[in-house]
Protein backbone atom coordinates (compact mmCIF):
# COMPACT_ATOMS: atom_id res chain seq x y z
CA UNK A 1 0.00 0.00 0.00
CA UNK A 2 1.19 3.51 -0.78
CA UNK A 3 1.47 6.32 1.70
CA UNK A 4 -1.08 9.17 1.45
CA UNK A 5 0.13 12.75 1.02
CA UNK A 6 -0.76 15.42 3.59
CA UNK A 7 -2.71 17.44 0.98
CA UNK A 8 -4.89 14.42 0.29
CA UNK A 9 -5.70 13.98 3.96
CA UNK A 10 -6.63 17.67 4.24
CA UNK A 11 -9.05 17.35 1.33
CA UNK A 12 -10.52 14.17 2.74
CA UNK A 13 -10.93 15.71 6.19
CA UNK A 14 -12.77 18.67 4.69
CA UNK A 15 -15.12 16.35 2.79
CA UNK A 16 -15.63 14.33 5.96
CA UNK A 17 -16.65 17.40 7.93
CA UNK A 18 -19.01 18.65 5.21
CA UNK A 19 -20.69 15.28 4.77
CA UNK A 20 -21.18 14.75 8.48
CA UNK A 21 -22.50 18.30 8.87
CA UNK A 22 -25.03 17.71 6.09
CA UNK A 23 -26.63 14.85 8.04
CA UNK A 24 -26.90 17.11 11.09
CA UNK A 25 -28.51 19.80 8.94
CA UNK A 26 -31.08 17.34 7.60
CA UNK A 27 -32.31 16.43 11.09
CA UNK A 28 -32.20 19.99 12.44
CA UNK A 29 -35.94 20.63 11.73
CA UNK A 30 -36.95 17.51 13.67
CA UNK A 31 -38.26 17.32 17.22
CA UNK A 32 -37.32 14.51 19.63
CA UNK A 33 -40.60 12.70 18.92
CA UNK A 34 -39.74 12.57 15.19
CA UNK A 35 -36.54 10.59 15.60
CA UNK A 36 -37.85 7.19 16.69
CA UNK A 37 -40.99 6.06 14.79
CA UNK A 38 -40.61 3.38 12.14
CA UNK A 39 -43.57 3.34 9.76
CA UNK A 40 -42.63 0.31 7.64
CA UNK A 41 -40.07 -2.45 7.34
CA UNK A 42 -38.25 -0.52 4.61
CA UNK A 43 -38.32 2.87 6.39
CA UNK A 44 -35.80 3.24 9.21
CA UNK A 45 -36.16 5.91 11.92
CA UNK A 46 -34.10 9.10 11.59
CA UNK A 47 -32.27 8.26 14.82
CA UNK A 48 -31.15 4.96 13.37
CA UNK A 49 -29.76 6.61 10.22
CA UNK A 50 -27.86 9.16 12.31
CA UNK A 51 -26.40 6.40 14.47
CA UNK A 52 -25.75 3.81 11.75
CA UNK A 53 -23.71 6.19 9.59
CA UNK A 54 -21.58 6.85 12.66
CA UNK A 55 -21.36 3.12 13.43
CA UNK A 56 -19.84 2.56 9.99
CA UNK A 57 -16.83 4.77 10.74
CA UNK A 58 -16.36 3.33 14.21
CA UNK A 59 -16.77 -0.31 13.21
CA UNK A 60 -15.03 -0.36 9.84
CA UNK A 61 -12.17 2.05 10.56
CA UNK A 62 -11.57 3.11 14.15
CA UNK A 63 -11.96 -0.32 15.76
CA UNK A 64 -9.87 -1.91 13.02
CA UNK A 65 -6.96 0.51 12.75
CA UNK A 66 -6.63 2.30 16.12
CA UNK A 67 -5.28 -0.17 18.70
CA UNK A 68 -6.19 1.93 21.74
CA UNK A 69 -9.50 3.26 20.42
CA UNK A 70 -12.20 3.45 23.09
CA UNK A 71 -15.70 2.70 21.77
CA UNK A 72 -18.39 5.17 22.78
CA UNK A 73 -20.77 2.43 23.97
CA UNK A 74 -20.23 -1.32 23.63
CA UNK A 75 -23.96 -1.83 22.88
CA UNK A 76 -23.90 0.36 19.77
CA UNK A 77 -22.06 -2.25 17.72
CA UNK A 78 -25.15 -4.44 18.05
CA UNK A 79 -27.84 -1.76 17.99
CA UNK A 80 -26.75 -0.03 14.80
CA UNK A 81 -25.39 -2.81 12.62
CA UNK A 82 -27.54 -3.00 9.48
CA UNK A 83 -26.95 -6.24 7.57
CA UNK A 84 -23.29 -7.15 8.10
CA UNK A 85 -23.38 -10.81 9.13
CA UNK A 86 -19.60 -10.98 9.34
CA UNK A 87 -19.60 -8.36 12.10
CA UNK A 88 -22.12 -10.07 14.35
CA UNK A 89 -25.66 -9.93 15.66
CA UNK A 90 -27.97 -6.99 15.09
CA UNK A 91 -31.44 -5.66 15.84
CA UNK A 92 -33.97 -7.01 13.35
CA UNK A 93 -34.73 -4.41 10.71
CA UNK A 94 -38.43 -4.17 11.54
CA UNK A 95 -37.61 -3.52 15.22
CA UNK A 96 -35.45 -0.45 14.74
CA UNK A 97 -38.31 1.83 15.77
CA UNK A 98 -38.58 0.05 19.12
CA UNK A 99 -35.17 1.35 20.18
CA UNK A 100 -36.48 4.38 22.07
CA UNK A 101 -33.18 4.50 23.93
CA UNK A 102 -30.48 5.71 23.64
CA UNK A 103 -31.98 9.19 23.31
CA UNK A 104 -31.08 11.31 20.30
CA UNK A 105 -28.93 13.51 22.54
CA UNK A 106 -26.70 10.49 23.25
CA UNK A 107 -26.55 9.64 19.55
CA UNK A 108 -25.34 13.15 18.76
CA UNK A 109 -22.62 12.76 21.41
CA UNK A 110 -21.71 9.48 19.73
CA UNK A 111 -21.32 11.32 16.42
CA UNK A 112 -19.04 13.89 18.05
CA UNK A 113 -16.94 11.15 19.67
CA UNK A 114 -16.42 9.36 16.35
CA UNK A 115 -15.94 12.58 14.37
CA UNK A 116 -13.16 13.66 16.71
CA UNK A 117 -11.44 10.29 16.36
CA UNK A 118 -11.61 10.33 12.56
CA UNK A 119 -10.37 13.93 12.52
CA UNK A 120 -7.39 12.93 14.65
CA UNK A 121 -6.75 9.98 12.36
CA UNK A 122 -6.68 12.34 9.37
CA UNK A 123 -4.13 14.64 10.98
CA UNK A 124 -1.51 15.65 8.35
CA UNK A 125 1.21 14.58 10.79
CA UNK A 126 0.05 10.98 10.70
CA UNK A 127 1.08 8.71 7.85
CA UNK A 128 -1.32 5.90 7.05
CA UNK A 129 -2.16 3.53 4.29
CA UNK A 130 -4.35 3.82 1.24
CA UNK A 131 -6.72 1.19 2.65
CA UNK A 132 -7.88 3.61 5.35
CA UNK A 133 -8.51 6.37 2.81
CA UNK A 134 -10.57 3.98 0.67
CA UNK A 135 -12.68 2.99 3.67
CA UNK A 136 -13.27 6.62 4.69
CA UNK A 137 -14.33 7.43 1.12
CA UNK A 138 -16.69 4.46 1.21
CA UNK A 139 -18.03 5.64 4.56
CA UNK A 140 -18.74 9.11 3.19
CA UNK A 141 -20.56 7.74 0.16
CA UNK A 142 -22.42 5.38 2.46
CA UNK A 143 -23.52 8.35 4.57
CA UNK A 144 -24.65 10.22 1.46
CA UNK A 145 -26.83 7.24 0.55
CA UNK A 146 -28.35 7.32 4.02
CA UNK A 147 -28.97 11.05 3.77
CA UNK A 148 -31.34 10.35 0.89
CA UNK A 149 -32.87 7.40 2.71
CA UNK A 150 -33.36 9.59 5.77
CA UNK A 151 -35.38 12.02 3.65
CA UNK A 152 -37.48 9.37 1.93
CA UNK A 153 -38.06 7.37 5.11
CA UNK A 154 -39.08 10.48 7.01
CA UNK A 155 -41.49 11.43 4.21
CA UNK A 156 -43.14 8.02 4.41
CA UNK A 157 -43.51 8.26 8.19
CA UNK A 158 -44.84 11.82 8.09
CA UNK A 159 -47.31 10.82 5.35
CA UNK A 160 -48.99 8.48 7.85
CA UNK A 161 -49.81 11.42 10.10
CA UNK A 162 -53.34 12.69 9.27
CA UNK A 163 -52.42 16.32 9.94
CA UNK A 164 -49.85 16.26 7.09
CA UNK A 165 -46.87 17.65 9.04
CA UNK A 166 -44.40 20.01 7.41
CA UNK A 167 -40.72 19.09 7.57
CA UNK A 168 -39.55 22.25 5.82
CA UNK A 169 -41.66 24.66 3.75
CA UNK A 170 -38.70 25.24 1.44
CA UNK A 171 -37.72 21.58 1.04
CA UNK A 172 -40.42 19.53 -0.68
CA UNK A 173 -37.80 17.72 -2.84
CA UNK A 174 -40.41 17.62 -5.63
CA UNK A 175 -39.05 17.95 -9.17
CA UNK A 176 -40.15 20.63 -11.61
CA UNK A 177 -41.00 20.44 -15.31
CA UNK A 178 -38.81 18.84 -17.95
CA UNK A 179 -36.19 21.04 -19.55
CA UNK A 180 -36.35 19.18 -22.84
CA UNK A 181 -38.87 17.26 -24.91
CA UNK A 182 -38.68 14.91 -27.85
CA UNK A 183 -36.49 11.92 -28.56
CA UNK A 184 -32.78 11.28 -28.69
CA UNK A 185 -31.60 8.80 -31.32
CA UNK A 186 -28.71 6.56 -30.31
CA UNK A 187 -26.95 4.67 -33.11
CA UNK A 188 -26.21 0.98 -33.15
CA UNK A 189 -22.77 0.13 -31.85
CA UNK A 190 -20.52 -1.13 -29.10
CA UNK A 191 -20.50 0.92 -25.90
CA UNK A 192 -18.27 0.82 -22.82
CA UNK A 193 -20.26 0.33 -19.62
CA UNK A 194 -19.11 0.68 -16.01
CA UNK A 195 -16.70 2.76 -13.93
CA UNK A 196 -13.09 3.21 -14.99
CA UNK A 197 -11.73 3.25 -11.43
CA UNK A 198 -10.16 6.70 -11.78
CA UNK A 199 -12.57 8.18 -9.20
CA UNK A 200 -14.63 6.71 -6.39
CA UNK A 201 -17.28 4.21 -7.44
CA UNK A 202 -19.10 1.38 -5.72
CA UNK A 203 -18.10 -2.22 -6.37
CA UNK A 204 -21.32 -2.87 -8.33
CA UNK A 205 -20.10 -0.37 -10.96
CA UNK A 206 -16.85 -2.29 -11.43
CA UNK A 207 -16.12 -4.73 -14.20
CA UNK A 208 -16.01 -2.23 -17.04
CA UNK A 209 -17.05 -4.02 -20.19
CA UNK A 210 -18.46 -3.58 -23.68
CA UNK A 211 -22.05 -4.11 -24.78
CA UNK A 212 -23.62 -4.09 -28.22
CA UNK A 213 -26.75 -1.95 -28.58
CA UNK A 214 -29.17 -1.84 -31.49
CA UNK A 215 -30.49 1.49 -32.76
CA UNK A 216 -32.92 3.00 -30.26
CA UNK A 217 -34.50 6.25 -29.18
CA UNK A 218 -34.82 7.49 -25.64
CA UNK A 219 -37.03 10.27 -24.35
CA UNK A 220 -35.29 13.52 -23.51
CA UNK A 221 -37.80 14.18 -20.75
CA UNK A 222 -39.33 12.09 -17.99
CA UNK A 223 -43.01 11.24 -17.73
CA UNK A 224 -45.01 14.08 -16.14
CA UNK A 225 -47.85 14.03 -13.65
CA UNK A 226 -50.31 15.03 -16.38
CA UNK A 227 -49.24 12.13 -18.58
CA UNK A 228 -49.65 9.70 -15.72
CA UNK A 229 -53.08 11.11 -14.85
CA UNK A 230 -54.12 10.24 -18.41
CA UNK A 231 -53.05 6.67 -17.72
CA UNK A 232 -55.09 6.58 -14.50
CA UNK A 233 -58.18 8.07 -16.14
CA UNK A 234 -57.89 5.61 -19.04
CA UNK A 235 -58.32 2.79 -16.53
CA UNK A 236 -54.64 1.94 -16.31
CA UNK A 237 -54.98 0.33 -12.88
CA UNK A 238 -58.05 -1.64 -13.97
CA UNK A 239 -56.76 -3.35 -17.14
CA UNK A 240 -54.55 -6.35 -16.57
CA UNK A 241 -53.22 -6.32 -20.13
CA UNK A 242 -50.82 -3.46 -19.34
CA UNK A 243 -49.26 -5.18 -16.32
CA UNK A 244 -46.65 -7.83 -15.73
CA UNK A 245 -48.18 -10.76 -13.90
CA UNK A 246 -46.44 -9.89 -10.62
CA UNK A 247 -47.38 -6.26 -11.14
CA UNK A 248 -51.04 -7.12 -11.60
CA UNK A 249 -50.91 -9.21 -8.43
CA UNK A 250 -49.42 -6.22 -6.64
CA UNK A 251 -52.29 -4.00 -7.86
CA UNK A 252 -54.87 -6.50 -6.64
CA UNK A 253 -53.24 -7.06 -3.26
CA UNK A 254 -52.35 -3.43 -2.53
CA UNK A 255 -55.53 -2.01 -4.07
CA UNK A 256 -53.39 0.76 -5.54
CA UNK A 257 -54.89 3.16 -8.06
CA UNK A 258 -52.32 5.98 -8.13
CA UNK A 259 -48.70 6.77 -7.22
CA UNK A 260 -47.71 6.81 -3.57
CA UNK A 261 -48.80 9.95 -1.67
CA UNK A 262 -51.49 10.85 -4.23
CA UNK A 263 -55.11 11.46 -3.21
CA UNK A 264 -58.03 12.90 -5.17
CA UNK A 265 -60.17 15.41 -3.30
CA UNK A 266 -63.05 17.45 -4.73
CA UNK A 267 -61.94 16.63 -8.25
CA UNK A 268 -58.32 17.68 -7.70
CA UNK A 269 -55.22 15.53 -7.37
CA UNK A 270 -53.16 16.30 -4.26
CA UNK A 271 -50.00 14.71 -2.93
CA UNK A 272 -48.16 14.71 0.35
CA UNK A 273 -44.77 16.42 0.25
CA UNK A 274 -42.27 17.27 2.97
CA UNK A 275 -43.63 20.81 2.68
CA UNK A 276 -47.12 19.50 3.48
CA UNK A 277 -50.13 18.47 1.38
CA UNK A 278 -49.98 20.23 -1.99
CA UNK A 279 -51.95 20.29 -5.22
CA UNK A 280 -50.15 18.33 -7.92
CA UNK A 281 -48.43 20.34 -10.65
CA UNK A 282 -49.48 18.58 -13.86
CA UNK A 283 -46.36 19.73 -15.70
CA UNK A 284 -43.94 18.50 -13.05
CA UNK A 285 -41.99 15.26 -13.37
CA UNK A 286 -43.74 12.23 -11.88
CA UNK A 287 -42.26 10.51 -8.82
CA UNK A 288 -43.09 7.71 -6.37
CA UNK A 289 -44.05 5.02 -8.86
CA UNK A 290 -42.66 1.51 -8.64
CA UNK A 291 -41.22 -0.65 -11.40
CA UNK A 292 -44.55 -2.36 -12.00
CA UNK A 293 -46.26 1.01 -12.53
CA UNK A 294 -43.44 2.24 -14.78
CA UNK A 295 -43.64 -0.91 -16.88
CA UNK A 296 -47.46 -0.72 -17.13
CA UNK A 297 -47.36 2.93 -18.19
CA UNK A 298 -44.79 2.15 -20.87
CA UNK A 299 -46.93 -0.73 -22.14
CA UNK A 300 -50.00 1.52 -22.23
CA UNK A 301 -48.06 4.02 -24.34
CA UNK A 302 -46.88 1.28 -26.69
CA UNK A 303 -43.30 1.96 -25.60
CA UNK A 304 -40.83 0.44 -23.12
CA UNK A 305 -38.31 1.25 -20.40
CA UNK A 306 -34.66 1.60 -21.44
CA UNK A 307 -32.12 -0.95 -20.29
CA UNK A 308 -29.47 0.34 -17.92
CA UNK A 309 -26.92 -0.01 -20.73
CA UNK A 310 -29.02 2.12 -23.09
CA UNK A 311 -29.43 4.70 -20.33
CA UNK A 312 -25.69 4.88 -19.70
CA UNK A 313 -24.88 5.08 -23.42
CA UNK A 314 -27.28 8.02 -23.82
CA UNK A 315 -26.73 9.70 -20.44
CA UNK A 316 -24.18 12.32 -21.54
CA UNK A 317 -26.84 13.79 -23.83
CA UNK A 318 -29.70 13.69 -21.32
CA UNK A 319 -30.84 15.98 -18.53
CA UNK A 320 -31.07 13.76 -15.49
CA UNK A 321 -31.08 14.19 -11.73
CA UNK A 322 -34.68 15.15 -10.98
CA UNK A 323 -35.85 11.60 -10.20
CA UNK A 324 -34.37 8.11 -10.13
CA UNK A 325 -35.26 6.36 -13.37
CA UNK A 326 -36.43 2.77 -13.54
CA UNK A 327 -34.73 0.64 -16.18
CA UNK A 328 -35.69 -2.72 -17.66
CA UNK A 329 -32.50 -4.28 -16.25
CA UNK A 330 -32.29 -6.73 -13.39
CA UNK A 331 -29.66 -5.96 -10.78
CA UNK A 332 -26.89 -8.41 -11.63
CA UNK A 333 -23.07 -8.39 -11.42
CA UNK A 334 -21.08 -7.06 -14.33
CA UNK A 335 -18.52 -9.30 -16.02
CA UNK A 336 -15.31 -9.40 -13.97
CA UNK A 337 -17.13 -8.31 -10.80
CA UNK A 338 -15.19 -9.35 -7.71
CA UNK A 339 -16.68 -9.19 -4.23
CA UNK A 340 -14.25 -7.46 -1.83
CA UNK A 341 -12.94 -9.37 1.16
CA UNK A 342 -14.35 -8.93 4.65
CA UNK A 343 -17.41 -6.98 5.76
CA UNK A 344 -17.10 -4.52 2.87
CA UNK A 345 -17.89 -7.42 0.56
CA UNK A 346 -21.42 -7.46 1.98
CA UNK A 347 -22.10 -3.92 0.77
CA UNK A 348 -23.64 -4.66 -2.64
CA UNK A 349 -22.93 -8.08 -4.07
CA UNK A 350 -25.25 -10.14 -1.88
CA UNK A 351 -28.25 -8.07 -3.01
CA UNK A 352 -27.90 -8.97 -6.68
CA UNK A 353 -31.16 -10.89 -6.94
CA UNK A 354 -34.85 -9.99 -7.44
CA UNK A 355 -34.19 -6.25 -7.77
CA UNK A 356 -34.28 -3.77 -10.64
CA UNK A 357 -31.70 -1.13 -11.55
CA UNK A 358 -32.41 2.59 -11.43
CA UNK A 359 -30.18 5.22 -12.98
CA UNK A 360 -29.63 8.94 -12.49
CA UNK A 361 -30.36 10.73 -9.21
CA UNK A 362 -33.16 12.64 -7.48
CA UNK A 363 -33.46 16.02 -5.84
CA UNK A 364 -32.94 14.24 -2.52
CA UNK A 365 -29.63 12.72 -3.66
CA UNK A 366 -26.55 14.28 -2.05
CA UNK A 367 -24.75 16.76 -4.27
CA UNK A 368 -22.06 15.14 -6.44
CA UNK A 369 -23.03 11.69 -5.15
CA UNK A 370 -24.26 10.21 -8.41
CA UNK A 371 -22.55 9.73 -11.78
CA UNK A 372 -23.17 8.22 -15.22
CA UNK A 373 -22.17 4.74 -14.04
CA UNK A 374 -24.07 4.79 -10.72
CA UNK A 375 -26.35 1.77 -10.21
CA UNK A 376 -29.16 2.21 -7.72
CA UNK A 377 -31.42 -0.78 -7.09
CA UNK A 378 -34.68 -1.62 -5.37
CA UNK A 379 -37.30 -4.34 -5.33
CA UNK A 380 -39.91 -3.74 -8.04
CA UNK A 381 -42.84 -3.07 -5.68
CA UNK A 382 -41.25 -0.17 -3.77
CA UNK A 383 -42.61 3.35 -4.36
CA UNK A 384 -41.19 5.37 -1.49
CA UNK A 385 -38.07 6.59 -3.27
CA UNK A 386 -38.22 9.55 -5.67
CA UNK A 387 -38.59 7.26 -8.68
CA UNK A 388 -39.80 8.24 -12.15
CA UNK A 389 -40.10 7.05 -15.71
CA UNK A 390 -38.08 7.69 -18.87
CA UNK A 391 -39.34 5.90 -21.97
CA UNK A 392 -37.52 4.28 -24.86
CA UNK A 393 -38.40 2.68 -28.19
CA UNK A 394 -36.87 0.66 -30.98
CA UNK A 395 -36.19 2.42 -34.25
Amino acid sequence: MTEILATQTEELLEKFKLTRARTTELVAPLHPEDFTPQSALFASPPKWHVAHTTWFFEEMILKQFIPDYQVFDKNYGFLFNSYYNSIGQRVERDNRGLTTRPFIEEIMKYRTHVDDAISNLLSPSIHFKEEIVSLIELGLNHEEQHQELLITDLKYTFSKNPIHPVYDEAASFCPGPNQEKGWLSVPEGIYVIGASGEQFSFDNEHGQHQVFLHNFEISKGLVTNAEYIEFIEAGGYEKFEFWLDEGWSWVQESKSNSPLYWVKSEGKWLHYTLAGLKEIDPNAILTHVNFYEASAFAMWKGLRLPTEFEWEAASKQLNWGQAWEWTASSYLPYPYFNKPDGAVGEYNGKFMVNQMVLRGASLATAQNHSRLTYRNFFHPHYQWQFTGIRLAKHI
